[in-house]
């Protein structure tokens, strides 16, 4: 079983409720999963996002580069939620996935991996362990700019974001 980064759109009085009822917001995180398995959406209409396994290198990427929102394990605790996979959900409020969306506009993954050795990522025990070569970095460009989509359309919404690892 692998580990992913998982993000779910909600709006603020989504959120509201969910800090209140971590199980409705847990059920809805599925419904809007399973919708989404069965219709294409492009990450700027999705509701639901996976980085899949690349969580823990952006995670790592973005904290060396100073981003100002951990948007990769979230901000703020849900008080009384269960474990939703590897531990209880956290969440970005609407202001800081507007700042999240901001500041991952003004980049590239070029930048984020610059002057990055693949042997540091394997020192660092990031997830799941493949920094055999320098082309390891380049795992999860391909969810660099959708997940810049997602936050960029979540921002335009003024939604807030449920961040989990499952």
């Amino acid at each position: 079983m692998s580990m992913n980064g998982e993000y779910l759109r909600v709006t603020p009085a989504e959120l509201t409720r969910a800090l209140k009822d971590p199980e409705w917001a847990l059920d809805l995180a599925e419904e809007i999963q399973d919708v989404q398995e069965d219709i294409e959406t492009t990450p700027a209409e999705a509701r639901h996002f996976t980085t899949h396994q690349t969580w823990n290198l952006l995670d790592f990427l973005l904290k060396r580069s100073a981003f100002p929102v951990d948007i990769v394990h979230g901000e703020e605790p849900f008080a009384e939620a269960d474990d939703w996979g590897y531990g209880p959900p956290q969440y970005v409020t609407a202001d800081r996935v507007r700042l999240a969306a901001d500041t991952l506009t003004q980049m590239t993954y070029d930048q984020l991996i610059q002057c990055i050795d693949h042997s540091e990522l394997a020192a660092a025990e990031i997830y799941p362990q493949i920094w055999d070569s320098p082309k390891s970095l380049e795992w999860a460009r391909d969810l660099f700019t959708p997940l810049t989509e997602f936050f960029q359309a979540a921002a335009a919404d003024g939604h807030a974001m449920v961040i989990w690892l499952d």
